[in-house]
């Protein structure tokens, strides 16, 4: 495993793999909204149709809402994690430019 010296000492990580991880967040980011959109659909489309075929007979409004409020529940869990999944992959990107700015405030200092 060849690493390539930039001559910057405080240059700790190879930028291609940040980058290569910082994609690879962003894509299980929106599989992970992609799979909690489509349980939510699936969850939608199982209680209308349990309504529909009478399997829920007997229930009280409240008992609808309660579903309905559980079903509803699931899809922000899966908004936190897409959003901690962006913020991750964005707080990387940022931490490279502040390594970059670093790196180029030391040349000019030694210029």
């Amino acid at each position: 495993m060849s690493q390539k010296h930039t001559g910057f000492l405080g240059t700790y990580f190879d930028p291609e793999k940040v980058l290569r991880l910082v994609r690879w967040i962003d894509i299980a980011a929106w599989v992970v909204a992609v799979v909690y959109g489509l349980d939510l659909v699936v969850a939608l489309g199982v209680f209308v149709l349990q309504i529909m075929r009478g399997f829920m007979g007997g229930m009280g409004f409240t008992d609808y809402i309660q579903n309905f409020l559980y079903i509803i529940e699931r899809p922000f869990r899966g908004i936190v994690y897409f959003v901690v999944l962006q913020a991750v992959s964005k707080a990387l990107l940022i931490l490279m430019d502040m390594e970059d700015n670093t790196r180029r405030a030391a040349r000019k200092a030694n210029n």
